[in-house]
């Protein structure tokens, strides 16, 4: 299962269903689960942990140390779940002894070709980051977030479950769970309104989704002020969940929110 050009270091583990194509190089302090695959000419640096059944295509990079120019060759981690799809050329850095110390990734995630996440970032669940999107460092992606082609993410920056954040958007604030965000024609980014289809497909109830719709005019069409308009949702929309969620990521967010 392993190719006999393939250099593996002899500090790595990795399972015994772990397939490593020709060429491939692993690096020190690295764990491979069952049934993940890593293709040909594909690097893992060190200090990885990768889970099982992931698929790591050809000429991708997996660990590497981070394009961090205070970064002085510290023991920083990436880790990986399980399920993951890491397309050919995408790149993933571990952490730094400034952020996390690790760069942290869920399972059932896709990561297409020429995809970036650097150092310190931190993705949940089932999120697609589309050919060449891109995050910068300390970047937050909640569950089941879409990310179009040659989205760029600033550091620091926080997207929500459910968001969608559409192709060649440059993302600098806080994006907020289950909408949309879009830039046209390099103007400012802006929120287009709630992911309506893609709440529907994720199973979210009629109740739940007119709750969101009215959590959404208040913030945003009601003309009022961001602190008031909080008061008033808090006051109207008692016991759904989603929306409690919504109202915590804002009065959390440090880099502030994107708006309509």
């Amino acid at each position: 299962m392993i190719h006999p050009t393939a250099i593996i270091d002899e500090t790595a583990t990795l399972a015994t269903e772990v397939k490593v194509g020709p060429y491939a190089i692993i690096g020190k302090h690295v764990t491979i689960g069952q049934g993940t695959s890593v293709g040909a000419h594909t690097v893992i640096g060190d200090w990885t942990e990768i889970g099982e059944n992931n698929q790591i295509f050809h000429q991708s990079s997996v660990g590497a140390p981070p394009q961090d120019l205070k970064y002085r060759g510290e023991e920083c981690w990436t880790k990986i779940g399980n399920n993951n799809m890491i397309r050919e050329f995408a790149t993933i850095h571990r952490g730094t002894v400034t952020g996390h110390a690790e760069t942290v990734i869920g399972n059932n995630n896709m990561f297409m070709s020429y995809s970036h996440v650097a150092h310190d970032c931190i993705i949940g669940n089932g999120v697609v980051m589309a050919n060449a999107a891109t995050l910068a460092g300390h970047v937050t992606i909640e569950d089941n977030v879409i990310l179009g082609g040659l989205v760029a993410v600033h550091q620091f920056t926080s997207i929500g479950m459910n968001a969608m954040i559409g192709g060649g958007t440059m993302v600098s604030l806080d994006i907020l769970p289950y909408s949309i965000a879009t830039s046209a024609r390099r103007r400012d980014t802006k929120l287009r309104g709630l992911n309506l289809i893609g709440l529907k497909r994720r199973g979210f109830s009629v109740e739940t989704i007119r709750n969101m719709k009215n959590a959404y005019k208040m913030l945003f069409m009601a003309g009022l002020k961001l602190p008031d308009a909080l008061s008033r949702i808090k006051a109207e929309i008692t016991d759904c969940p989603e929306v409690d969620y919504l109202l915590a990521f804002i009065e959390n967010s440090k880099r502030g929110i994107c708006r309509g």
